[in-house]
């Protein structure tokens, strides 16, 4: 048996096919799900999900939201997504010192919010990278 995952941002269906096993970044954790998980609602964080498409596995970037589970169904609710195809490693390291730099230079309270979702951002682009080139 296989799950049907869609993914669904704001202003497209970033993902809508089926899979046989998907690893979300859950708030609480990574987390694992197979075809006949029982019903469940989460939270979403900013990271990485893997969907593994015949043996393979394939990153997708979630901006936060938050993801159902039933009947084989996941529906994923996402602020915004990043399809991974090719990345490139030294752009993503690159965006990654900046958004540290921004962080360091924060002042105020929504300047430094801003900085750590980028650093977010960024750490889970290098994550993506890291799947795709293993």
């Amino acid at each position: 048996m296989t799950l049907q995952v869609r993914v669904i941002a704001p202003d497209t269906i970033v993902w809508n096919a089926e899979a046989e096993e998907i690893i979300l970044p859950s708030s609480t954790g990574q987390l694992g799900i197979l075809s006949g998980h029982i019903p469940l609602l989460t939270a979403l964080d900013i990271g990485v999900m893997r969907v593994r498409i015949n043996k393979e596995w394939k990153p997708i970037i979630l901006l936060g939201g938050f993801a159902e589970v039933k009947n084989n169904i996941v529906t994923i609710l996402v602020n915004g997504a990043e399809e991974i195809d090719n990345i490139d490693l030294d752009e993503v390291n690159k965006s990654l010192e900046e958004a540290n730099d921004l962080l360091e230079k924060a002042i105020t309270s929504k300047d430094k919010i801003e900085a750590t979702q980028s650093l977010r951002k960024a750490k889970a682009r290098i994550q993506a990278a890291t799947i795709i080139n293993n």
